[in-house]
């Protein structure tokens, strides 16, 4: 049976401030999982009680059907947004002390920390003081350190901030590897389109409540408005003074159309080839930031 990371019913304040109201969501093993929200929305309270780092005021994080345990989190991969490893030890010594903190033997952690180490792109760094890196490769050091012990549940909070597209490829390669050997996958990111392109499930918090969480393309689907692509090989002007129909883009012989609840897509595609021949007709799905706007302003 797939296990589940599974958060219920957090709540949290501080100072009399409620900034968790009710957060619930799920992280499968084996899927990546984008936590996306604005700045104070939630997410770091939410990773931090995950952790244990805080304690929810009421709710509660469950593992494989089973409150967390301390063992648990210990074996947890973990990056923090603010860069937590110590600016004078090289790049490769802190990674494999890490590797002996979650109880690897000096063996294990040193070949665990090469092999990270090479696929982030920084063995010729490896015996650099992390001080001496640039930001990007001190957030690919980071990366290392979180996965050096082969944990079963990754958090990781902007995983991607400072770096460069490439880095960003080969981060996000290093973490779906990770979910496809089965690890459970939670990152968040301001970088809506690489949480569209990497991950599986999304969850999207707003003013500490859970505003949207589910499978990607089912997310994509259930945002959808009634709207259709139709590209053809003559003039679309026919569709301004087409009922139940609203044109919201027209470009040459390519439209972007809105029908009105209950009107026949079927019927629009008639009408269309009975002009001549249609190359493309399809729906228009919105994209993450679109749906991110959307359950974020309403």
């Amino acid at each position: 049976m797939t296990k589940v990371l599974r958060v219920s019913a957090v709540d949290r304040g501080f100072a009399g401030r409620q900034v968790l109201k009710d957060v619930s969501f799920d992280v499968t093993a084996g899927r990546m999982t984008g936590f996306v929200g604005a700045n104070g929305a939630g997410k770091t309270t939410t990773m931090r009680i995950i952790l244990g780092v805080l304690a929810p005021d009421s709710g509660e994080v469950t593992w494989d059907g089973r409150p967390l345990t301390r063992a648990d989190r210990q074996a947890f991969g973990y990056m923090p947004e603010e860069r937590g490893l110590y600016p004078k030890m090289s790049v490769r010594e802190q990674v494999v002390y890490l590797g002996r903190l979650h109880g690897l033997t000096a063996a294990e952690a040193t070949r665990g920390a090469d092999d990270l180490l090479a696929r982030v792109g920084l063995t010729d760094r490896a015996e650099d003081k992390l001080e001496t890196l640039s930001l990007g490769n001190q957030q690919r050091a980071q990366v290392a350190a979180a996965l050096v012990h082969d944990p079963e549940v990754l958090v990781l909070d902007e995983p991607f901030s400072g770096l460069d597209p490439m880095a960003i490829d080969t981060v996000v390669s290093v973490l779906r590897e990770r979910a496809r050997a089965g690890a459970s996958v939670l990152f968040s990111s301001h970088q809506l389109d690489v949480v569209e392109r990497l991950c599986d499930d999304v969850v999207i918090i707003a003013d500490g409540v859970i505003r949207a969480a589910g499978e990607r393309e089912a997310l994509r689907r259930q945002y959808a408005r009634r709207e259709f692509e139709l590209m053809v090989d003559s003039d679309l002007g026919w569709l301004r003074d087409r009922p139940e129909t609203r044109l919201t883009d027209l470009d040459g012989r390519r439209a972007i159309v809105e029908l009105e609840p209950g009107a026949d897509d079927q019927e629009l595609l008639r009408d269309a080839l009975a002009r001549g021949p249609v190359r493309t007709f399809r729906p228009v799905v919105p994209t993450l930031a679109e749906i991110f706007r959307e359950v974020t302003t309403r």
